[in-house]
């Protein structure tokens, strides 16, 4: 073990779906009997799909490849192979993402996937004393009225849930269109946190605040607006940067290794370092610590 991995660490920011590497996407697609539903039919071309022009084409390969997920037991073998592989780089604190929606929309049950993802949590923190918590995020692109049914079915699994979040795809999804959703979630006593800044501009971002969020998921272009940056600051607001997926996902089109430095060069902001989808973003939380942009 280098020192690197060494370290504790807290992962804030990772996708449980993006944790689905291509040799277990085509194991699980075997297993289930539905490698007709994934359009690809190798590890290899799977790993050729990983050039990705912006987050919508990330997305479409991403959803594309939760159709292997299906059983109780994926969900637990998808979540258990990222804890390892946590474990193994000294994460000791992991408050991963899942899609509920992504999933009951293939008419697989909320219970299904959330029983799963939690009885491999609780293993962890028997096995290593890793502690954790689930965040379920509403799915922008499904709309309001979709995260306030997704907010209902969380409510029947609420020992299990930690928070709420807001994910997929932000341009044409502002984060105020959630308004009723989060404050239904944070009276229902759930932690808040919202996807704003990535794809979309710095008013997402202030738009996700007024949801009420105790931390912004990414956030980079609130260097647009230094009135955001000195509030972000004032108030301690966590940022969960993910570096490799914006380099992926061509945030700044070649400028993200300035913005960066920029953001911790401030100094005065909270910042952590997250993995996002590191299987298809090519690392995890090591790799993410010492990769230079």
């Amino acid at each position: 073990m280098d020192l690197v991995d060494a370290l504790p660490k807290a992962e804030l920011h990772v996708h449980l779906e993006g944790t689905l590497e291509p040799e277990q996407m085509m194991y699980l697609a075997q297993r289930n009997n539905v490698l007709d539903q994934i359009p690809y039919d190798s590890v290899e071309e799977v790993r050729k799909a990983y050039d990705f022009k912006d987050l919508q084409s990330f997305l479409d390969l991403y959803y594309a490849g939760c159709a292997v997920l299906l059983e109780q037991q994926d969900f637990y073998d998808l979540t258990w192979a990222y804890l390892e592989r946590a474990h193994a780089e000294g994460v000791v604190h992991v408050e991963p993402f899942f899609d509920p929606q992504t999933h009951t929309q293939r008419n697989v049950p909320f219970g299904t996937a959330v029983k799963g993802v939690h009885a491999a949590l609780k293993d962890a923190e028997a096995k290593w004393g890793m502690t954790s918590g689930i965040i379920i995020c509403f799915l922008r692109h499904l709309g309001p009225e979709a995260a306030l049914e997704c907010l209902e079915e969380a409510l029947l699994f609420k020992d299990m849930i930690m928070g709420v979040g807001l994910d997929s795809t932000e341009i044409g999804w502002p984060n105020k269109l959630f308004t009723e959703a989060f404050t239904r979630a944070k009276a229902e006593g759930f932690r808040l946190v919202a996807h704003a800044g990535e794809e979309g501009p710095a008013e997402n971002v202030h738009q996700a605040l007024a949801l009420g969020v105790q931390r912004v998921d990414h956030g980079i272009h609130s260097l647009e607006d230094p009135d955001l940056l000195k509030q972000l600051a004032e108030r301690r607001m966590p940022l969960t940067l993910c570096p490799l997926s914006n380099l992926k996902l061509k945030v700044y089109d070649g400028e993200l290794q300035e913005r960066m430095q920029e953001l911790f060069g401030l100094g005065n902001l909270c910042i952590t370092v997250n993995s996002d989808d590191p299987a298809y973003f090519g690392g995890y939380m090591s790799l993410q610590l010492t990769t230079e942009l």
